[in-house]
């Protein structure tokens, strides 16, 4: 800067107007900066050395180990490493334990859930959920004969004489199951389009509810509404050139719904899933003097292929075709909603999901948006494919009953149609649940 000032006084307008503004530093400097460049790179490399080993010689020890492991590794493949310090989890800078005052592995954790699950007084003390007998309902199959016929799709389960019926009535009472749901077998010769058995005051299902109510006063008896147990066509309502009739159907039905309330019924169920039938029903059930009389209404009955079995038990497969046309699409959920919502609006004291278990995000949604008691139906095909595990020995038949049972509550049914009822109550009666 001295330099670049002239005898005149000026001064350069920039630096590179003075040749000599840069000039090389001097060596002393330039020995000074090497010195300062060494050390940085050594303590860099000494950083580097401590991250990937903690080694502390510089580069040559590091390159060394490098070889010497690369080298071990291709030689000994699969073998451990001798020379490695055992791993110590409560030791070092980033250890995922600590040691308590009595120097145990702790974790310093202030919530620990399992707590609340550490003894089964525990875990009953805060169990969200409970199954007990008098949420199942138990179905029967009658047919009108003296013997009681085993249904092969179904092990376990029957077509019931009437006097075997009160006896499984009777049984199921016993073991804290308070209500039934009565399905009949009926004689081909009796059924027809129309389904006129249906509603025929000494047929099947009103001497069953007769008898039932003089044994056993105190059992609830549900009774199933549809024509297909009764349709020639083997469908759920009257067929005409390939279609069910809806409106038709509901006037067969209102018929079959006010036989069942004089002969004793306490619940009538329509399962047939045609459009403002429980309106039509709660209105002629009332007209008659029949208010007390409760309907549970199949809200959300899918197009099921979990059906199987008990078509078999009741010889009820469809005659033609498929049952799409009025019961729901399973790819559907929000439809079901809808379905609900129309029921409890047309007076139904229950909503009913149908099948069970593949469908507890139905009984979830219903749930959510009713303040109705829900029913679900634990469906025969699911029935048959426990008892198949079961007779193969694949699973715990109780446990694994009780824990679907149990699946069932948590989702929010209030009450569950199983043909593992009676059985069920009494492994809880044995505290099979606890």
């Amino acid at each position: 800067r001295q330099h670049a000032s002239s005898s005149s006084g000026e001064k350069p307008t920039s630096l590179t107007d003075s040749p000599s503004a840069f000039r090389a530093p001097s060596r002393a400097l330039q020995m000074a900066m090497a010195r300062c460049v060494t050390v940085v790179a050594l303590a860099l490399v000494r950083e580097a050395s401590s991250f990937v080993g903690g080694l502390s010689g510089g580069v040559a020890p590091l390159l060394r180990r490098n070889r010497v492991t690369q080298a071990a590794t291709i030689e000994r493949t699969g073998a451990s490493v001798a020379d490695e310090p055992a791993y110590d989890p409560l030791a070092g800078d980033n250890a995922p334990l600590a040691a308590n005052n009595r120097g145990e592995p702790w974790l310093p954790q202030m919530q620990r859930p399992r707590r609340n699950r550490k003894s089964a007084g525990m875990r009953a003390m805060v169990r969200e959920t409970t199954l007990a007998p008098a949420n199942l309902m138990q179905p029967i199959f009658i047919h009108d004969a003296d013997d009681v016929t085993p249904i092969g799709s179904m092990p376990g389960q029957s077509r019931h004489s009437l006097a075997s019926m009160v006896k499984e009535v009777e049984a199921g009472l016993a073991a804290g199951v308070r209500s039934f749901v009565l399905f009949p077998k009926v004689d081909d010769a009796l059924k027809s389009n129309f389904g006129e058995e249906a509603y025929n005051p000494e047929g099947l299902v009103p001497r069953a509810v007769k008898a039932i109510k003089a044994a056993c006063p105190e059992a609830v008896v549900v009774t199933d509404i549809a024509l297909d147990p009764y349709s020639d066509q083997g469908h759920d309502g009257v067929v005409e050139d390939g279609k069910i009739l809806n409106d038709l159907t509901i006037q067969q039905l209102c018929k079959q719904a006010v036989c069942h309330a004089r002969a004793g019924a306490d619940v009538v169920a329509p399962s047939d899933m045609m459009d403002g039938r429980i309106g039509a029903i709660r209105t002629a059930l009332d007209a008659e003097g029949f208010t007390d009389v409760s309907i549970i209404a199949y809200s959300a009955k899918y197009a099921s292929a979990f059906y199987g079995p008990f078509r078999d038990a009741l010889d009820s497969h469809p005659g033609f075709g498929d049952k799409k046309t009025y019961q729901q699409d399973p790819a559907n959920s929000r439809e079901a909603l809808v379905e609900a919502a129309l029921d409890a609006a047309e007076g139904a004291d229950m909503l009913l999901v149908k099948p069970g278990m593949p469908y507890l995000d139905i009984i979830r949604r219903i749930r959510d948006t009713s303040d109705l008691p829900i029913a679900a139906y634990h469906v025969s095909g699911e029935y048959a494919m426990l008892k198949a595990a079961a007779q193969n020995g694949w699973i715990d038949e109780k446990a694994v009953v009780l824990e679907a049972l149990l699946c069932f509550r948590r989702a929010g049914a209030d009450v569950i149609l199983t043909y593992y009822a009676t059985t069920a109550a009494t492994w809880l009666n044995d505290g099979e649940g606890a």
